[in-house]
């Protein structure tokens, strides 16, 4: 499966965080598309509309289990996608910011 570690990620890469409501909450990465894996079927129409065409997927959770899941589902429906390692664990831990919905900073749940 694609991987990428947090490392190589870029300043307006898009991220898709697949965590559930409780832990996108708590904190996430600016920026980042919200679909909770539970929904992720039903509400995959919200991700072809707001990916870029031609662009890569970097699909993110806390650790990096979920992530490969809906990683290994875009692949096979032919989308540019890669599973984050270490998902907002490593994030997080690499010092990239974590922030609340309203921009204050966050935590990973």
């Amino acid at each position: 499966m694609p991987t990428v570690p947090v490392t190589d990620l870029e300043d307006g890469d898009f991220l898709l965080d697949v965590r559930e409501d409780d832990e996108w909450q708590a904190g996430h990465a600016e920026g980042a598309l919200h679909i909770p894996i539970s929904e992720f079927v039903a509400r995959y129409g919200e991700l072809t509309e707001a990916a870029p065409q031609d662009g890569r997927v970097h699909v993110i959770c806390r650790s990096g289990g979920r992530s490969a899941q809906v990683t290994m589902y875009l692949v096979q429906q032919g989308i540019d996608a890669v599973n984050v390692d270490g998902g907002m664990q490593h994030w997080h831990a690499t010092g990239r910011p974590v922030v609340t919905d309203d921009g204050k900073p966050g935590f990973v749940l």
